[in-house]
């Protein structure tokens, strides 16, 4: 089932549909935004994915509006998905992190993948080697392991302060990774300096609490985030 609507007073289409991965047996929701006006879009697709949410549901479409409303209104195809379904299992927060919910982060991969062969039919006309994607926290984290798996489909990748999945040390895709003031990282999640020169690896340390860049965020804090992530796409 596919829903369309416009929004009259910031200008673009928001489509919401299901996918279906008939080999996982997987529904996928997503929201498709697009400008209103085509001569606006750049033709450039974002796949972003959203944080935890307790598998409650509507994090692609309620959680993050500031972010994906910002990303289309400068000219961006963006794609959300919702990761969790309310039949899923909840995300493991006993043993070895890493391990426990590795699980949950190969369904995002999958997902993303999939997803991207849809839009790949759906909009051929976009320019998929500018491809970028975008991921808060466990959605970071699905993010990040996408990248390590399919290095050669996205152009680059923004980790807003995913903690567990370790950022590739490489230079393609290109890595930018906004990390947040009041949880670090585990142990060789992010590049040395190093690494960070060899690879052009950005690292960006800001003064957002973790749970305060999804909708939850001020109207500072939503400039700041907003602002770079746009910098970082455009340059």
């Amino acid at each position: 089932m596919k829903r369309s609507t416009v929004n009259e007073s910031t200008g673009f289409k928001l489509d919401i549909l299901t996918y279906i991965d008939q080999s996982r047996n997987r529904k996928i929701p997503v929201a498709i935004y697009q400008p209103k006006n085509k001569k606006q879009l750049n033709n450039i697709p974002i796949i972003f994915s959203h944080g935890y949410g307790e598998n409650k549901g509507g994090d692609y479409l309620y959680a993050y509006t500031y972010l994906t409303e910002f990303l289309v209104s400068k000219g961006y195809f963006v794609v959300s998905i919702q990761h969790e379904l309310p039949t899923d299992e909840l995300l493991a927060v006993t043993g070895n992190i890493k391990e426990t919910r590795k699980p949950n982060w190969e369904r995002g991969a999958q997902n993303i993948y999939f997803v991207l062969q849809e839009i790949k039919k759906n909009y051929p006309q976009l320019q998929y080697n500018e491809l970028s994607l975008i991921g808060h926290s466990n959605g970071g984290d699905m993010t990040v392991l996408f990248a390590h798996k399919y290095p050669e489909l996205a152009n680059k990748i923004i980790s807003m302060d995913n903690r567990r999945m370790e950022l590739p040390r490489t230079a393609k895709p290109r890595i930018y990774s906004l990390r947040s003031n009041d949880y670090s990282a585990d142990e060789n999640v992010l590049p040395t300096d190093a690494e960070a020169k060899k690879y052009n690896i950005v690292i960006e340390f800001t003064d957002i609490n973790h749970s305060n860049m999804d909708n939850d965020a001020n109207e500072k804090d939503r400039k700041y985030l907003t602002e770079k992530i746009l910098d970082y796409l455009k340059n």
